[in-house]
């Protein structure tokens, strides 16, 4: 299958699935190359065949939807948002909560693929919130579609690579190294944190949650449609005050529910207080 092939398969798929092809742009590569294999392991011609497989068999768009599944990701990616919770908007919130006599920072990542964002956010906590606030404690909840890669994460051993942004004296330690070079989370760092199988198109946790990660998927994948719907779900599960965060660049539909932005051209965007 051909690059132009790949590109005008998705354009005509997209929809039906609720996508929008714009999103794949930068990263159609791992896309097109799984929707290859998957038409070789179908022993179909090409990508007209497979569209003419798609149309005759509605269960294969299970299948693709599954392999337009993009899983980029990294520790503490894109350091400025991450520094940004830590150093300021974190302690703001907690010191609210402590204020209101709460005990839990309710915590919610969105698309978590194979753990480095929750993970993330259990070392910022652990490490930079916990030694100013420890009368507080984190239940952080992580979500996906796709089952395999949250089996991952619940391994939660990575390459080195995916740590080079994390702070080294962070690093050192959260994590473990193995015998086979990986990079393993600590015990304790995986007790506050859960993980479920949900898709964001169509189930989402009750919350409330105070703060709410969902970077790189539905403001990058989504239908323009799509992408209001879950956005307005997203803030209604946000406590008043609460954070969302969004890719580095992604925006928010146009007309969107009216959200403040908290941290100046940062992507992270506050609920108003009642």
């Amino acid at each position: 299958m051909t690059d132009r092939e790949c590109v005008e398969l998705l354009q005509w798929a997209a929809p039906r699935l609720r996508l929008r092809w714009e999103g794949f742009r930068r990263v159609r590569g791992q896309v097109c190359k799984r929707i290859g294999r998957r038409v070789k392991a179908l022993g179909l011609e090409g990508a007209s065949a497979y569209r003419a497989r798609l149309e005759a068999d509605p269960a294969e768009w299970v299948v693709l939807d599954s392999l337009c599944r993009v899983t980029i990701s990294r520790f503490y990616r894109d350091h400025r948002v991450f520094d940004a919770l830590r150093e300021e908007l974190l302690p703001e919130l907690l010191r609210g909560a402590r204020s209101r006599g709460e005990s839990v920072l309710r915590v919610w990542s969105a698309g978590c693929a194979s753990g480095e964002e929750p993970y993330t956010v259990a070392v910022l906590f652990r490490f930079g919130l916990l030694p100013v606030f420890p009368e507080l404690r984190l239940e952080l909840l992580a979500t996906d579609a796709d089952e395999a890669l949250l089996d991952r994460a619940r391994r939660g051993c990575y390459p080195p690579g995916t740590l080079r942004e994390l702070p080294p004296e962070w690093t050192a330690r959260a994590f473990t190294l193995t015998e086979e070079g990986e990079q393993c989370i600590a015990p304790e760092l995986r007790e506050d944190l859960s993980f479920r199988c949900q898709d964001l198109r169509s189930e989402l946790p009750d919350g409330p949650f105070h703060l709410v990660l969902c970077r790189n998927v539905a403001f990058t994948y989504f239908a323009p449609p799509l992408q209001c719907q879950v956005l307005a779900l997203l803030v209604k599960r946000l406590v008043p005050g609460g954070l969302l965060v969004i890719g580095a660049h992604e925006s928010l539909p146009e007309g969107a529910v009216h959200l403040e932005r908290a941290a100046g051209p940062l992507p992270i965007f506050r609920k108003p207080a009642e």
